[in-house]
């Protein structure tokens, strides 16, 4: 009855969603136009070589994309002959998709959680199992799933306390998806007990880890990088990336340099917003101030105060091309951004106090000394100022980072071998 009643309320508020998708969110970025029918499920079968039933990952957007990218690698190196269709709801995680994994999977939406949409899509797709990432828990999807046989696996879960409460709002429909998973990998003992307080049964929880520890830079990438800092002249000045910023932050982020450029006139700032569409509001915001800046996709740097990372894909060798990273969605109440990707290059991190989406990483990687927490701009300005003034103690907040992220890998083949499992034997 609960899955009913939601799924009612979809179907009401529907000409909502596909206006703010469409039009709202069209108008800003017009990939949310391409390829619309998708998120009906209107999936085209010729994406599947030999109509062999593929493997079928969701990824909400560029994070999880990102993060899945090594996993997704090593499901491939293991099976080498295995279709796999990732699956996402944003232009920019497609375009992220395209970019880590080139023709050698097939892309599409994930259809709205419609039960029309989900029935459709997972007739035409018919996947062997369905792998999700992290908390995209759509209830009609994994449903329909598990009536269809389908193996569903959460993986590289995490549940904060905020959300357990949030699910524990609507007990019935939460029932229902823990009902639906074959088994979930978590990320460690706590997030596993708050999935299991929600209804799932014990023996389906497994603790992995978190993937997102598993990052090893490789030599082509190492390579980008040193040709970054080259480019940039890290040996001759103080580079420093805030990545993934939102506005109120954007604001923060700039002031804190002006600051910045007072004790050290020659410091780059690096700034990259977390979504494409605030590009252009951020080039608004520095014509506006006193600082030169040039755009990252002109490629025409010329020793200007601030460089605008206006381009998809690149953030991670940004941040290895830096002294030192500021992560986003930290200075404001939206959860943060993964640090990973600037520790993996031993590049030390400075965060805001609101990092609640990656409780399992922070603790860890504060204890650790890889990371340095401001509550505001004027602590942001201190730090930068104090790392500056003290590369000895910006190398070894660096080092002390990527120690971090060395002393928690493993997870990828903990998740490989739950993976296994699930896969059809091969003729």
């Amino acid at each position: 009855m609960a899955r009913i009643f939601y799924s009612l309320a979809l179907m009401i508020i529907s000409p909502l969603i596909v206006f703010y998708l469409y039009v709202l969110r069209g108008k800003k970025n017009p990939g949310y136009r391409a390829h619309f029918k998708q998120r009906f499920g209107f999936v085209d079968k010729s994406l599947f070589a030999n109509n062999n039933k593929p493997l079928l990952v969701h990824c909400a957007s560029v994070g999880e994309v990102l993060a899945a990218t090594p996993l997704i690698k090593a499901v491939q190196k293991a099976h080498p002959k295995l279709n796999i269709l990732i699956t996402c709801n944003t232009p920019t995680g497609r375009e992220q998709i395209i970019t880590q994994f080139k023709n050698t999977v097939a892309c599409c939406y994930l259809p709205m959680d419609f039960p029309f949409a989900t029935a459709r899509f997972l007739k035409r797709v018919k996947p062997q199992a369905l792998c999700i990432l992290e908390t995209e828990l759509w209830p009609n999807l994994m449903a329909s799933s598990r009536n269809r046989n389908i193996p569903v696996l959460v993986l590289n879960a995490r549940l904060s306390e905020k959300s357990q409460q949030g699910y524990q709002k609507v007990a019935k429909l939460t029932h229902i998806i823990m009902r639906s998973i074959t088994v979930l990998a978590s990320h460690n003992k706590t997030d596993a007990k708050r999935f299991i307080e929600l209804g799932l049964e014990p023996h389906k929880s497994k603790v992995t880890g978190s993937i997102k520890f598993d990052i090893t830079p490789t030599q082509e990438q190492l390579t980008k990088v040193t040709a970054l800092k080259q480019l940039y002249n890290l040996e001759q000045r103080f580079i420093w990336v805030a990545g993934s910023t939102h506005p109120i932050e954007h604001e923060q982020v700039i002031s804190a340099h002006k600051n910045l450029l007072e004790k050290q006139p020659n410091a780059l700032l690096i700034i990259a917003p977390r979504h494409p569409e605030q590009f252009d509001k951020v080039a608004d915001l520095l014509t506006q101030s006193t600082l030169s800046f040039s755009r990252r996709s002109n490629n025409n740097y010329n020793n200007e105060n601030v460089l605008l990372a206006d381009t998809l894909g690149e953030l991670q060798y940004l941040y290895g091309a830096a002294n030192v990273s500021f992560i986003g969605g930290s200075l404001i109440r939206r959860g943060g951004h993964n640090p990973l990707e600037s520790a993996a290059f031993s590049v030390g991190v400075i965060s805001g106090v609101h990092t609640y989406n990656f409780d399992h990483i922070y603790p860890e990687l504060i204890k650790l000394k890889g990371a340095i927490v401001v509550d505001n701009a004027d602590e942001l300005t201190q730090q930068l100022i104090a790392l500056n003034q003290n590369s000895k103690a910006c190398q070894t907040l660096g080092k002390k980072a990527a120690q971090c992220v060395a002393n928690n890998q493993g997870a990828i083949q903990k998740t490989l071998n739950i993976i296994n499992q699930y896969l059809e034997p091969k003729p």
